[in-house]
């Protein structure tokens, strides 16, 4: 299906952060088939109301750098581990969305030159004017940095102008909304109140390349099927992370 560039999208370049424990569903370890499906359904949907998407996904789902490291294995080698993960998600992404008919390039920051090709920031942004969607594997290529902190670089390079978080709760809370049944939800915060506060939307680094540039972030639920159109429509959804 051809874009509908006729719809009016508040965003129409977008970074969307996923979780790689998104991808678990049902599971406990490893990708769960109906959520990638799910996943691919509601990314094409943007797709078909013409905004250009990008994607970072972590690899918490199979390996987590951060959590191996404190078990005793060396930090960098745990994190180079961890960027591996993001590239197995990447690649079922990458299938999951061209099943669901849709163009897309995996680009990676380690050389893997048989499954994806080296992220280059003109050939991105290129792809997507091409109305492809772009995935971002292994990170920033350098260990002691999170996926958190991909995602705001990434963004910042391609020149988008808003990050989508997706996970599985429905925004900011003033506590973990799964733990404390008492948490309550903000619909927009200043960035330097979830710093002050330590909310834990995203990593400190992360933070602070988007408040330097004072890029928009949406924390919403992904989880709920049709969500990520409604993001992007300018639906309030989520919580708005504003400087």
């Amino acid at each position: 299906m051809s874009p509908n560039n006729d719809v009016n999208v508040p965003y129409k370049r977008i970074l969307l952060k996923l979780s790689g424990e998104a991808l678990l569903g049902s599971k406990t370890y490893g990708i769960d088939p109906e959520v990638l499906t799910r996943y691919a359904e509601d990314i094409k949907e943007v797709a078909n109301i013409g905004a250009e998407l990008a994607i970072v996904i972590g690899g918490g789902n199979i390996f987590r750098g951060v959590n191996n490291a404190t078990g005793g294995m060396t930090r960098a080698h745990a994190d180079y581990m961890g960027m591996l993960a993001t590239m197995i998600n990447g690649m079922a992404l990458q299938d999951a969305l061209e099943q669901a008919g849709l163009k897309s390039r995996l680009q990676s920051s380690i050389k893997m030159e048989q499954i994806a090709e080296p992220f280059i920031r003109r050939r991105a942004i290129r792809h997507l004017e091409k109305g492809r969607i772009v995935i971002f594997g292994a990170g920033t290529g350098n260990p002691y940095f999170t996926t958190d902190t991909a995602a705001s670089l990434r963004a910042l390079e391609i020149d988008a102008e808003i990050i989508l978080k997706g996970t599985r709760v429905d925004g900011i809370f003033t506590a973990d909304p799964e733990k404390d049944p008492n948490a309550t939800k903000y619909t927009r915060i200043h960035g330097n109140e979830v710093l002050k506060q330590d909310l834990r939307a995203m990593d400190r680094t992360a933070f602070t390349l988007c408040g330097e540039s004072k890029m928009p972030i949406i924390v919403f639920n992904m989880n709920v099927p049709g969500n990520l159109a409604r993001v992007i429509s300018g639906e309030d959804i989520g919580t708005l992370v504003h400087w």
